[in-house]
């Protein structure tokens, strides 16, 4: 089941791209099934869903520590929110986000990571958060 804990907010209150700090987000992710709902292999670099209530904006900038399956290590990676799922919408999707991981060393490094946990079921068709 995934879990976020959204623990990060703008520098002072004002929404100005160019003054605000990331966002900081925990996903805690510990069944195949819930990782491979989350992972979005479409996006280049790849990317994870990460359900949330708080309204994000396209292309904000948020932090994510990432913990997966049974590994004590977190991945710490950063992003940008390419994907928005509003409350509400059409066809019972979960609300979040979609953010699409940097494209460094870091990125890399979380996508090799998910692909490693999934393996073979990344070529399954089952239905995920986005797609």
């Amino acid at each position: 089941m995934a879990e976020n804990k959204p623990s990060g907010a703008v520098a002072s209150g004002a929404m100005a791209a160019n003054a605000a700090r990331p966002g900081v987000l925990s996903l805690n992710i510990r069944e195949r099934p819930a990782l491979y709902a989350a992972f979005m292999p479409f996006l280049r670099g790849g990317g994870i869903f990460i359900p949330t209530a708080r309204q994000y904006q396209l292309g904000e900038e948020v932090f994510m520590l990432l913990s997966l399956m049974d590994d004590p290590n977190r991945i710490a990676v950063q992003g940008k929110v390419v994907w928005v799922t509003p409350e509400g919408v059409q066809g019972n999707r979960t609300q979040g986000i979609g953010v699409q991981f940097t494209q460094d060393d870091t990125g890399a490094a979380a996508r090799a990571a998910i692909e490693k946990i999934l393996g073979e079921k990344l070529a399954s068709v089952h239905p995920t958060h986005t797609m």
